[in-house]
């Protein structure tokens, strides 16, 4: 028999409104700690200097992170002109400096280099893998390494603010995205060299700050009966995806991880959907004539 997992079962999500200094890691250990939950996970890494939404997969609902990991997020944040880093933001060591620097126009007119589908080299501090070791590693004991350009799609990128060397901008991303690479990028485009100053996540998927707990609260409400009223259903993580009613039969059959029958609805044949049953999700799969083939299955 398998070892039984301690704590209690907790499915849904919590959203943490992250403080700076503190790991995404530090996060989930921490929301599992103050509910006692058995498992959790996060959608989407924010670096330890970076703020904001980070969202908090419990128990069933962690079989559901692709779905808000693969959502569309927002940023907001401050690029420093005139100097780089050799981490690309304010916790590095500055690597060189430009007296140039662009007028407001200009760096307007530079951004929809970056929107669309655009490739991005990540930063050399970073957690991507060079041959089986993670690249800030290597970067950290003097090691300068080529990092392979990657996929980034970016929906829109705008300048909201100026003060001085200090620019405020504010993405809008899907997964995989540097922040850090698109202020060192925008910053070599100008011929002014630039790093971000400050980073903050403003939403992520379907989850806002509004939606969750700062710092201070969730400390306050650990192990307290009161923090369970904060976490979201588990559904709320696949308002992307459509959803089909199961029929009795058709639940009991998916529950067991095979076909079900489910109501018709306007899903096209080979669509991804979830189905529910007695207002509980049921499974994730593919819908084929008239049945839900399962890819995913809720224990609840």
């Amino acid at each position: 028999m398998g070892r039984r997992k301690s704590g209690r079962a907790v499915h849904g999500w919590l959203i943490v409104d992250k403080p700076a200094g503190v790991t995404s890691t530090a996060v989930v250990n921490k929301v599992r700690w103050a509910l006692g939950a058995q498992k959790a996970g996060h959608a989407g890494t924010l670096d330890p200097a970076a703020t904001g939404v980070l969202a908090i997969a419990l128990g069933e609902a962690t079989k559901t992170v692709p779905y808000v990991t693969d959502a569309l997020k927002a940023y907001r944040f401050d690029v420093t002109l005139g100097a780089a880093t050799n981490t690309d933001d304010a916790e590095g060591e500055v690597i060189a400096t430009s007296d140039s620097r662009p007028t407001d126009e200009e760096i307007r007119a530079a951004l929809p280099a970056f929107t669309g589908d655009i490739e991005q080299v990540p930063p050399q501090f970073s957690a991507v893998k060079v041959d089986g070791e993670r690249a800030y590693a290597k970067a950290r004991g003097g090691e300068e390494m080529e990092l392979a350009a990657r996929p980034l799609y970016v929906e829109s990128l705008e300048m909201v603010g100026r003060d001085g060397d200090v620019v405020t901008l504010e993405m809008v991303c899907g997964k995989g995205g540097y922040v850090r690479s698109i202020a060192r990028d925008l910053g070599a485009a100008l011929g002014c060299l630039g790093h971000v100053k400050g980073l903050r996540r403003i939403w992520s998927g379907p989850f806002e700050p509004v939606d969750g707990l700062d710092w201070e609260t969730l400390e306050r409400l650990a192990k307290d009966p009161a923090l369970d009223a904060h976490v979201h259903p588990l559904e709320v993580g696949l308002q992307d995806l459509p959803e089909l009613a199961a029929t009795p039969e058709g639940a009991a059959r998916l529950r067991n991880g095979n076909p079900g029958m489910v109501m018709a609805a306007d899903v096209e044949y080979g669509e991804e959907a979830w189905a529910s049953h007695d207002g509980k999700p049921v499974a994730i799969g593919v819908y084929k004539a008239g049945e839900l083939h399962p890819s995913r299955v809720f224990n609840l």
